[in-house]
């Protein structure tokens, strides 16, 4: 099961986390109940706010398949690489400001990550999670959560503040 990935953060076969699932802390463990459950993969599909040349740029490994989840209105994107395995995903959640924090929290403990803050006025956490690394951030009722199999921070971040400016939170 992936970490969570962005209403927010892929075709056949079972999917396999991106970096590995964050060890929750104590604090997220207890916070997670009546979040709503991670996203997974559900069809092959274009993401709708975030490219393959976007994704590919910005994590520095060709994409050769998209898949999206069924959430609305913003599916999960799940971005993978030639072998087959997930390089990248991310959860866009949109509701109660309250979830959105929980969701940041549950992926990049505010209490053991790196304080995050791009895009401007967006805040939450960044840590390595599994061989990779998770970028969590909220503003109000939204969040945005990417997981990367790449190890620099900058990559996640990057996708993330594109996904915010594809859809306008």
């Amino acid at each position: 099961m992936l970490a969570p990935v962005l209403v927010l953060l892929a075709g056949c076969g079972a999917a396999t986390p991106v970096a590995g699932t964050p060890e929750p802390s104590p604090t997220s463990a207890n916070s997670s109940a009546g979040l709503p459950p991670d996203p997974q993969p559900a069809r092959t599909a274009q993401c709708p706010y975030l490219s393959e040349e976007t994704v590919q740029d910005a994590n520095g490994q060709h994409v050769t398949k998209v898949e999206v989840s069924d959430d609305q209105p913003h599916p999960a994107c799940f971005f993978y690489r030639p072998d087959g395995g997930l390089q990248l995903s991310v959860r866009v959640y949109v509701g109660s400001t309250d979830v959105a924090t929980k969701l940041v929290d549950k992926a990049a403990p505010v209490d053991t990550s790196n304080p995050a803050s791009e895009p401007a006025g967006w805040k939450g956490g960044y840590q390595p999670s599994g061989d990779g690394v998770v970028y969590a951030v909220s503003k109000g009722d939204a969040a945005v959560i990417v997981l990367s199999n790449q190890k620099q921070s900058i990559k996640a971040r990057t996708v993330a503040k594109k996904a915010i400016a594809a859809l306008q939170l």
